[in-house]
């Protein structure tokens, strides 16, 4: 078994569509964070593709420039959702509780996870459901930072270093047969430990996990 009872627990048991259920048009790191998912979006997306945005929120950081045949969301928050431009469509799923997302197999070029794959209880599950999806050669983006609703997080994601949580998004592809080894993506900021604690030469870290559908 991939995580054991413990380690999927969270602080806060209650349903996560109540937690969810106010709009929150924030965004949830920085611009240099962001300014590193635009770019590798960039370079890993082909235009005129499928793509899917799960766990996301009003903002989805691809390119302007990039038009894409479709762009599917998924989230919790409706309002949040429907506030988000590049969506052609969107739905609301609690993925710890439906664990079969309702898109067809292999219809999809791209499936994208922006700072939310710590919420997922049963991760084995939902990137079985990424790889059913994604057409061959598709690619999985997973990317994340230190930041979370810690009440909302599951136990292994907040026991664990940063670069535990690297290796953990690395478990669940291996989980599932068929992926390509996943590649990890690192970017911390260099600064003295006092500098970043102070806020100066600091930011935002950011990791990003990727796979290819291989078989």
């Amino acid at each position: 078994m991939l995580l054991n009872p413990t380690q999927r627990q969270k602080l806060d048991g209650g349903n996560d569509r109540q937690f969810y259920d106010t709009p929150r048009f924030v965004t949830h790191v920085d611009t240099g964070f962001i300014d590193r998912l635009t770019n590798l979006y960039r370079e890993r997306l082909m235009p005129d593709t499928r793509i899917f945005d799960m766990m996301s929120s009003w903002v989805s950081h691809l390119p302007d420039e990039l038009q894409f045949e479709s762009v599917q969301g998924h989230g919790l928050n409706a309002e949040e959702l429907a506030k988000n431009p590049r969506f052609d469509n969107y739905f609301v799923q609690n993925l710890n509780q439906d664990l079969k997302l309702p898109l067809e197999s292999e219809s999809f070029d791209a499936v994208l996870n922006t700072v939310s794959v710590q919420y997922l209880q049963y991760p084995e599950a939902i990137f079985a459901e990424v790889y059913r999806i994604l057409k061959p050669d598709g690619i999985a983006i997973f990317s994340f930072s230190n930041r979370m609703f810690y009440n909302k997080a599951i136990a292994a994601w907040r026991d664990g270093s940063e670069t535990d949580r690297v290796e953990l998004v690395k478990r669940y592809f291996q989980s599932v047969t068929g992926f390509s080894t996943p590649e990890a993506i690192v970017k911390v900021s260099q600064a003295p430990d006092l500098m970043r604690w102070l806020g100066a030469g600091g930011g935002d870290p950011f990791y990003a996990v990727i796979a290819k559908k291989i078989s």
